[in-house]
């Protein structure tokens, strides 16, 4: 296993022996999609060390006293494969809403899993921050540590550098970190489009519904490209359409070309985008219940090139997270397994046929696996019947 040493925000690994397969076991011949990975991190996980968090929660915590002595290792909400067997896992914005996440601190976790012991090992991360005031208002902290009050982030890939693009909620905008989690420039709003944050903040209108902007955040191939998926409708769109926007990392601009996903129902949402090749995605769709009530929680494949001509990204069902083979029983729940959690948002490809799916688990509220007892973080991998045929470049080509 590793030692992790603490330098600041940024954890060291100074060894990367690991105790698991991380991709469990590479891809597997199947006739349906199926599981073939299972591991689990404890609801109650924290930063050693850190900060109280959880002051402003208000309800029901499921029998968790806040505020909590630490910060915790909670809702994640996208995924970056380091290529060495550990993950970095960016938390969601804190407590589900601004007013409530003012002592939660921005990080993103690096994790491994070890499939072997269905563990997850926390091994460092980096907090976010803005050390070189690229944020133009006022922040939460004067120390510039960025809060969940301040960004609700919710997406996030690797840049060239090794530094993380990430997407927000709030603005919606795409920030961009270096490796040590410092803000390298001014958040980058999406013209045209603001969220109720932001509107506040600004004395704007908004035309976006509370925390509904980027959810989904693509990397082309080539590095060259961002597509960021919006969680909710644009005013004036057709209810249930989502724009896709597609951001030239070169240029630091969008390009101006953008593209439409339509939810099943408009009362559906998505949870993550990723990118296969120049022109498919694999999305995440999901309904909002949980345990008993969750019916929809889906995996499409989506692709640009609009076949049908319907100006709509074209959509293939890719695996029914409710209804995954697990012939041998590895969540040891027989042998069909599901995903019945309230948000799910976190898909990242492993192999030409295997991904890996990861839910939030809104720590401490949601109750999907069992009523009033707090998910836990779960983190699966499933075997495709086919291979996607992605391309190489999406896969990482050394550990960082």
């Amino acid at each position: 296993m590793r030692k992790i040493v603490q330098t600041g925000s940024l954890a060291l690994v100074l060894t990367v022996t690991l105790t698991g397969a991380a991709r469990a076991g590479g891809p597997a011949k199947v006739t349906t999609p199926t599981l073939t990975g299972f591991a689990s991190l404890p609801a109650a996980t924290f930063v050693p060390g850190s900060e109280p968090s959880g002051g402003l929660i208000t309800g029901n915590t499921n029998g968790y006293a806040v505020p909590f002595a630490d910060q915790p290792v909670q809702g994640f909400s996208g995924i970056v494969d380091n290529g060495d067997g550990t993950f970095d896992v960016l938390s969601d914005n804190g407590y589900g809403n601004q007013a409530n996440s003012a002592d939660f601190l921005l990080r993103v976790q690096r994790l491994a899993p070890d499939f072997a012991t269905h563990t997850v090992d926390v091994v460092g991360g980096v907090n976010l921050t803005d050390p070189d005031r690229r944020v133009p208002w006022k922040l939460t902290r004067e120390d510039r540590m960025l809060t969940g009050a301040d960004f609700d982030v919710e997406s996030i890939v690797e840049d060239p550098s090794g530094g993380y693009w990430i997407g927000d909620e709030f603005g919606p905008y795409l920030l961009h970190f270096d490796r040590g989690g410092r803000l390298l420039s001014a958040p980058v709003p999406l013209d045209g489009v603001t969220a109720p944050e932001t509107a506040t903040r600004t004395g704007t209108t908004a035309n976006l519904g509370g925390s509904k902007g980027f959810e989904g955040l693509a990397k082309s191939p080539d590095g060259r490209h961002l597509y960021a998926l919006l969680e909710g409708t644009v005013a004036g769109d057709t209810t249930g359409d989502l724009r896709l926007n597609e951001f030239d990392t070169r240029t630091g601009k969008y390009t101006g070309k953008r593209y439409v996903y339509r939810l099943g129902a408009p009362d559906l949402a998505v949870g993550d985008a990723v990118a296969i090749d120049r022109n498919r995605f694999l999305i995440i769709e999901r309904d909002g219940g949980q345990g008993a009530t969750a019916v929809i929680k889906r995996l499409y494949l989506a692709d640009k090139r609009d076949r049908n001509s319907d100006g709509l990204l074209d959509k293939t069902l890719l695996v029914d997270l409710m209804n995954i083979a697990d012939p041998r029983k590895l969540a040891g729940a027989g042998e069909t397994f599901t995903f019945p959690f309230q948000t799910v948002e976190d898909v990242v490809v492993l192999d030409e046929k295997t991904v890996a799916v990861l839910n939030d688990n809104n720590f401490p509220f949601s109750t999907g696996r069992t009523p009033s007892v707090a998910d836990n973080n779960e983190w699966i991998t499933i075997a495709l019947p086919s291979s996607l045929h992605p391309d190489k470049r999406i896969f990482p080509a050394h550990g960082r």
